[in-house]
């Protein structure tokens, strides 16, 4: 890997960097010293079942939006049931306290849809894993995705008095974010998403508020967008392409991701130069490749779907993630009888990343973890040049940041002097 300090190797077991000799030696025999085949770092054992620890509920398979993109049929996935009975969404509640580890501390979310649609569910639900977390002695908290324009002033108390991380599906600056994210009736979202934020301010902001931006094969600038985004004041803010769409031309083509590379590694850029710079850049695409790199991440798995992590419909079937509620393949269970371990560990087993193909060969598998369950069974693995390319990018500012700010990866909340990090600080404590 090329850097402005040189070359660099990067081993995939244990994602180690180290930088490279200027002496010309054989590459083979500093991997002989440095990775040497019999004491591998990383296994290609599967991993075991692990016990639950986060469930999001699909309280709401609806959705006052009609967003083209929507891979959900606009967030129903098909589904009848509109909305999560309440005792439904107390029993999936009580099946993650049974199932998880004692002590262990838990994080529910609400999904849709719109989950607001459902909103007095929330509370209840909220308050119900409120009182078992107190009587187990351990801590809940909560997340949420919304489009947020139904937003009220005590939703926005509500979730800063209870541990909320909030993500906000708003795609850009007023043009673009409203041609992709209409109103059913057709009007444009971005007003009423900006009139929701002004909420925050008045009357607390969450423990995390991020946005979260769905690139199509038609959007514009990314830089654009970033800029505007982090500018309303999110905590953070990612781009999330997309593979899949009941528009296909709304879809990435392999030919899309070598313009979306570009860009990204354009924002990625300037993110470098502001971290370094001691400046809050909260770019969450190359934070988290930055913060991977560090921690020496080994990612068998591209997330803890079909893990530690389960998703619940509104009739209380549990599925891998909330990406494939109504996806008989991925059904792992039930409420009442709780999770179903041989259908989680099959999983385990099929999808580690050493045991699929193209993957077991590739230099990035253990950031990238194969890729998500619902895109490469729909659309296979269009993205892989794309995200090696990012990676690289990502690999070599990462030795740049360590050089020239490492404190940044001892605390990146705190790194970043007032009033850069105001808001967040002031979000941090509800």
């Amino acid at each position: 890997v090329e850097s402005l300090l040189g070359r660099h190797l990067y081993i995939a077991d244990g994602s180690r960097i180290y930088d490279m000799p200027e002496d010309g030696a054989d590459i083979a025999d500093i991997l002989a010293a440095l990775a040497p085949e019999h004491s591998r770092r990383i296994g290609a054992e599967p991993l075991g079942v692990p016990p639950l620890q986060t469930l999001s509920l699909n309280i709401a398979q609806a959705c006052n939006m009609s967003c083209g993109y929507c891979y959900a049929d606009e967030g129903k996935f098909g589904a009848k049931a509109k909305t999560m009975p309440e005792p439904v969404a107390l029993a999936a509640v009580d099946r993650l306290f049974c199932e998880a580890r004692p002590h262990q501390d838990l994080v529910i979310g609400f999904m849709g849809g719109e989950p607001l649609l459902a909103r007095p569910l929330i509370h209840a639900v909220v308050a119900h894993a409120r009182a078992k977390a107190e009587e187990d002695g351990r801590r809940v908290c909560f997340s949420l995705t919304t489009n947020a324009t139904l937003l009220r002033a005590g939703d926005v108390a509500f979730f800063a008095a209870n541990d909320f991380h909030i993500a906000v599906s708003i795609d850009g600056a007023r043009a673009a974010n409203d041609a992709a994210r209409p109103f059913a009736s057709g009007a444009g979202s971005y007003d009423k998403v900006v009139a929701a934020l002004g909420l925050f301010e008045r009357h607390g902001f969450p423990r995390h508020l991020s946005a979260r931006a769905t690139v199509t094969a038609r959007s514009g600038a990314l830089m654009e967008a970033l800029d505007h985004l982090i500018g309303l004041g999110f905590n953070s803010v990612g781009f999330s392409p997309v593979l899949v769409s009941p528009d296909p031309s709304l879809a990435f083509s392999r030919a899309d991701f070598d313009h979306f590379c570009a860009q990204m590694i354009a924002c990625g850029t300037k993110a470098r130069a502001a971290i370094v710079a001691g400046r809050a850049y909260p770019f969450s695409n190359f934070e988290t490749a930055l913060q991977e790199l560090h921690r020496g991440s080994h990612r068998p798995y591209p997330c803890g779907a079909g893990a530690a992590y389960l998703s619940v419909d509104a009739k209380g079937d549990f599925y891998a993630c909330h990406r494939l509620v109504g996806d008989a393949a991925h059904a792992m269970g039930n409420i009442r009888e709780g999770s179903d371990v041989a259908a989680r560990a099959a999983h385990l087993i099929a999808r580690h990343v050493d045991k699929q193909e193209p993957c077991k060969s590739c230099w990035a598998r253990y950031l990238c973890g194969g890729g998500c369950y619902h895109e490469v069974d729909r659309r296979g693995r269009p993205a892989c040049d794309y995200i090696r390319a990012w990676l690289d990018f990502c690999i070599g500012a990462y030795v740049e940041i360590l050089d020239a700010a490492p404190d940044y990866f001892a605390a990146p909340e705190s790194f970043f002097p007032a009033p850069a990090r105001a808001r967040q600080l002031q979000g941090a404590m509800p």
